[in-house]
């Protein structure tokens, strides 16, 4: 939701800069990860709405389940928990990895695959989208049985449609034409 970014925004320009003057971006990230997983779980919502749970209590389960954080870091989570922003960790660790990726020069590239991609394929695509680009890439992959064969590459704004589906669909719109 567009509502919940603008909300995690701040949260995550002060994560960041907090990380970032500590040189502990990748803690920071993978700790942001684990709570947005907690804050994620349907359970845990079920307790973060509760009205009976007091904030410290709602604390103390998210530090628990959360596992090792920094001093940091709890205070982080307790300033969430304060101001009734608990649920929108998932906003705030993309935002924040969006942030860490931006300052390290890193882009994320989502691949669509119609099959499992194997180590070395992965790999030889990894290595010609880092050569495109100009910058170090970070690969998530998907399998998409629809795209029938072939892959869709997303990079930031720009994609890279290899699929056959996409195919099929650029010769259909070629033919109404």
């Amino acid at each position: 939701m567009a509502e919940n970014v603008t909300i995690a925004r701040p949260y995550a320009d002060a994560a960041f800069e907090l990380a970032r003057g500590e040189g502990a971006l990748g803690p920071w990230s993978e700790a942001l990860d684990r709570l947005a997983t907690v804050a994620a779980d349907p359970t845990m919502q079920a307790c973060i709405a509760d009205p009976k749970l007091s904030a410290g209590q709602i604390g103390t389960l998210v530090l628990d389940v959360a596992g090792k954080l920094s001093a940091e870091q709890q205070n982080f989570v307790h300033v969430l928990i304060d101001s009734e922003r608990l649920q929108v960790l998932p906003e705030i660790r993309d935002l924040f990895v969006a942030l860490k990726n931006e300052h390290e020069g890193v882009l994320e590239a989502r691949i669509a695959s119609a099959f499992p991609l194997d180590d070395a394929s992965l790999a030889s695509l990894k290595t010609d989208l880092e050569a495109r680009f100009k910058a170090r890439i970070d690969v998530t992959v998907s399998i998409d049985p629809s795209l029938i064969g072939g892959v869709r590459i997303a990079v930031g704004d720009e994609v890279i449609d290899a699929s056959v589906r996409g195919k099929l669909a650029n010769m259909a719109a070629a033919l109404k034409n």
